[in-house]
């Protein structure tokens, strides 16, 4: 069976993995298992092709189980965090398939007390009532519209505190986020953008909207140098990631960024705990121990980093995929949130090179996809590899004295991912073949 549900989003291929009927019976199963009849509940969609049908049919459902939805319209996954607080809802729905490429649709939902819905708080009850089609009707259920995209522009303009005047490049990938620059800019001053593909298309006509590909930050990077700016920022489809390159067109891993942004906090907040993934370098636990601060591990994913940060009191976490959390932002991520700290960082520094050089300690491979027959078989032998401490937060990670790596199956796609880190640039690409070798032999 084609399964949409992952393990902290619900994302499949439309309408073969996830349509109309499903999503119907997603938003009345939603409204069942966290009891939201009566309840006010904000769903918002960003820009794909099939965000305006999926998002009725999950609304109707919604309804039909007796919740008062509040419409917030086309905007970003963090904007939709901002409309839920603003409003004091029963948390909400965005729907959106995030970075995959046009085709895919998705639903993030978040429950009462906007705790994230994924594996273990709540997505598997929603799973089975869904896929039972048992409906439950309940009297009350409407639809009131709310316009909170402005409001989330003057919160955000009021982080932004620049040190020097900057030019820089932004790619919106045709995602939602050239939609918020709009009305964030007339908000900002001291800042130049020089916007890239701003117009929301969900078929994504340029490149697909995932910063992560170096394939899609070709044309940023050539446009950063052309234009003589500070540095480069590209989103994500629904505005949550944000990727940078510095001023001679470099891509900056966003492990890295992680490090400036918590070296940001524990500046402002001593000793403060900052999460991490455990894909990042491990420049990243070091650097902020060696400036104080907790450095706390965690599993892959905005369910599991949430709750993380909630039990540490975490004041900021940061994901190699791009995502940023912010203990002051609700605890959730946002790309704007970390593209307007990265820029006052910038504008502190001559250039961003300079910030980041120091941090480039280790030889990381990137990510990168296998396609295998069974996963399970993978993990079992990287466990057995001799002389390795072992671990299993989240896949299996492997460590030794001058490198390391993580397996993990994918949450949103058939594959499984590798994170390889060593010493030096040829003890990385030794192990590397060993570890390819494991993987798919």
């Amino acid at each position: 069976m084609l399964d949409p549900f992952k393990a902290y989003d619900i994302r499949g291929l439309y309408p073969q993995e996830l349509n109309e009927s499903l999503a119907y019976q997603i938003g009345n199963a939603t409204a069942t298992i966290l009891k939201l009849a009566g309840k006010r509940y904000t769903v918002g969609r960003d820009m794909r092709v099939s965000g305006p049908m999926l998002k009725q049919a999950f609304i109707k459902g919604l309804v039909d189980g007796g919740v008062h939805v509040i419409d917030v319209g086309m905007l970003s996954t963090p904007a939709l965090t901002f409309a839920m607080h603003l409003l004091d809802t029963a948390g909400g729905a965005q729907i959106t398939a995030s970075h995959n490429p046009a085709p895919y649709g998705g639903i993030k939902i978040t429950a009462p007390g906007f705790k994230p819905v994924g594996a273990g708080t709540g997505m598997e009850e929603i799973e089975v009532l869904a896929r039972s089609a048992k409906i439950t009707k309940v009297a009350g259920g409407r639809i009131d519209e709310a316009v909170t995209i402005d409001a989330y522009a003057v919160y955000l303009a009021q982080l932004f505190k620049p040190k020097r005047p900057l030019k820089v490049v932004v790619d919106g990938g045709n995602g939602i986020i050239g939609t918020l620059f709009q009305h964030l800019l007339p908000k900002l001053s001291g800042i130049t953008i020089i916007p890239m593909n701003f117009d929301p298309d969900g078929r994504f006509p340029v490149h697909e909207a995932n910063p992560l590909k170096a394939e899609n930050l070709k044309d940023m990077r050539a446009r950063v140098l052309a234009e003589k700016a500070d540095f480069g920022a590209a989103f994500d489809g629904d505005g949550d990631r944000c990727a940078l390159v510095d001023e001679a067109g470099a891509i900056v891993t966003c492990d890295l960024t992680t490090a400036l942004l918590a070296k940001y906090y524990l500046n402002r907040e001593p000793g403060a705990t900052i999460a991490y993934d455990l894909r990042s370098s491990k420049v990243v636990p070091e650097y902020i121990e060696s400036l104080g601060g907790k450095a706390i591990e965690t599993r892959v994913g905005h369910s599991f980093i949430k709750a993380t940060m909630k039990e540490h009191h975490a004041a900021f976490a940061g994901e190699l995929s791009g995502h940023y959390y912010f203990r002051d932002f609700y605890g959730a991520d946002s790309g704007l949130y970390a593209f307007l700290l990265l820029a006052n960082i910038i504008s502190e520094a001559s250039c961003l090179s300079s910030l980041i050089k120091p941090l480039e300690k280790y030889f990381h491979t990137g990510e990168i996809n296998f396609k295998v027959a069974d996963s399970d078989v993978v993990m079992e032998r990287l466990r057995k590899l001799p002389g390795a401490t072992v671990a299993e937060l989240d896949g299996v990670t492997v460590r030794y004295l001058d490198w390391w790596c993580n397996v993990r199956a994918s949450n949103t796609e058939p594959v499984v991912r590798l994170n390889l880190e060593a010493n030096t640039a040829a003890l990385r690409d030794g192990k590397l073949a060993e570890i390819k070798a494991l993987i798919t032999k």
